[in-house]
């Protein structure tokens, strides 16, 4: 009987700091590794600067085809980039004149 009376009265001293120690070892791993965790928001913040990029690189291509557009309206009409669009669109070409084919770039819009 002295046994089992001392295993319970060291266990009442022990199990609570044992559960204590695992609740704080369980909510550190989370804290790290979770769904929420440091490690995400690394990736997430990562993420997030390789998008602010991008988004950079898309404004200044919409200015530069917003400013081409603006050259061929109305009201501002820039005869060569009517006529450049005007042979590009029906395949057209002087005789003498000597077409060089360059290939695309790889960020222009597709068609």
């Amino acid at each position: 009987m002295t046994i089992a009376w001392e295993i319970r009265s060291r266990a009442r001293f022990i199990l609570p700091r044992v559960l204590a120690v695992c609740t704080v070892v369980y909510f550190a791993y989370h804290t790290l590794e979770g769904d929420r965790g440091f490690l995400t928001w690394l990736s997430l913040k990562q993420d997030l600067a390789q998008t602010h990029i991008a988004q950079g690189e898309l404004r200044a291509q919409r200015q530069e085809l917003e400013a081409r557009v603006s050259l061929l309206r109305p009201d501002n009409l820039d005869p060569d980039l009517l006529e450049e669009r005007a042979r590009d669109v029906l395949n057209y070409g002087h005789e003498n004149e000597l077409i060089l084919i360059t290939p695309q770039r790889e960020n222009s819009i597709k068609k």
